[in-house]
């Protein structure tokens, strides 16, 4: 992800499979630092699945924790 900060609106989502359509749902719309704490506590299983978009950019909520 591009340099960003802590308060900068990102939208957390996340992509699923399961039904082979691959839609994307939307879990939170805010700063990135409250979406990092969302993102933490939901299951590890949902988190492989789970990107931060902000206006210029999209990554793997994985990567981010790998960097």
């Amino acid at each position: 992800m591009r340099t960003t900060y802590n308060d900068a609106t990102v939208r957390l989502y996340h992509l699923s499979d399961a039904d082979g359509g691959g839609g994307a749902e939307t879990i939170f719309y805010g700063s990135l630092d409250e979406a990092m704490r969302i993102a933490a506590q939901q299951p590890e299983d949902v988190q492989d699945g789970l990107f931060l978009a902000t206006d210029n950019d999209v990554v793997a909520y994985i990567d981010l924790l790998e960097n």
